[in-house]
């Protein structure tokens, strides 16, 4: 988004009503138990669009949050940004392939504890599913990156960037007893190339055909 604004515009989650029954408290983890504390809301200039700024004290552990949302203008979702966010590691987007969504939370939870060679491994692992989904041919995950970016699927600095990830997961899943142990730079590095790397090719995709949905609507 450029501005808040934009809102909701985008992407959003359904209905052009903040549904309290699906937030999440995020301190104590627990679901929908909320009462309103304030609500303030602006309209903005020669336009229907409307933020809303609300309060909310959670009914179980009694802190506060406050959530800013705005409906649509062209149909029946909404955005929401909320303050404080849970610091929990999110469920992977529903348009991702499970297989790839089940390695990338592996990866990233992996990552929360401290496991560099196991992050990195199953960063690998979702790389190789990834590419696989995009029937990438060859004998062994070198060749397939290389067969995703001779197709143009892979642009050539994502290709050299999965081939840092391979590199890296080589090395933990088949290690050496002098082997050095994986750097947690590397590790974390190589994890945020996997979310870049999976909005361009899932999320992306998704953002266009929205968009060419609304403005054939």
């Amino acid at each position: 988004m450029d501005s808040w604004w934009d809102l909701g515009e985008w992407s959003g989650v359904p209905n052009d009503v903040l549904d309290i029954q699906n937030i999440v408290c995020p301190f104590c983890e627990e679901r929908g138990d909320f009462s309103i504390e304030h609500h303030a809301e602006k309209q903005k200039a020669q336009s229907t669009k409307i933020l809303n700024f609300d309060t909310f004290k959670c009914g179980n552990c009694t802190n506060y949050i406050m959530i800013m949302w705005s409906s649509s203008t062209f149909g029946k979702v909404h955005g929401r940004v909320m303050l404080p966010y849970s610091l929990k590691i999110k469920d992977y987007p529903e348009h991702w392939p499970d297989t790839v969504g089940r390695y990338w939370l592996q990866a990233k939870k992996n990552l929360r504890d401290a496991n560099w060679e196991a992050a990195a491994l199953m960063a690998r692992s979702s790389l190789q599913i990834a590419l696989r989904g995009q029937n990438a041919e060859g004998k062994n995950l070198k060749q397939e990156i290389d067969d995703l970016a001779t197709k143009g699927i892979l642009p050539n600095i994502m290709q050299e960037w999965a081939h840092n990830v391979r590199e890296l997961g080589n090395e933990s899943a088949h290690p050496l007893p002098e082997q050095d142990p994986t750097n947690p730079q590397d590790a974390k590095d190589i994890v945020k190339f996997m979310d870049y790397l999976f909005e361009y090719l899932y999320t992306l995709p998704k953002r266009i055909s929205e968009y060419r949905e609304r403005k054939n609507s």
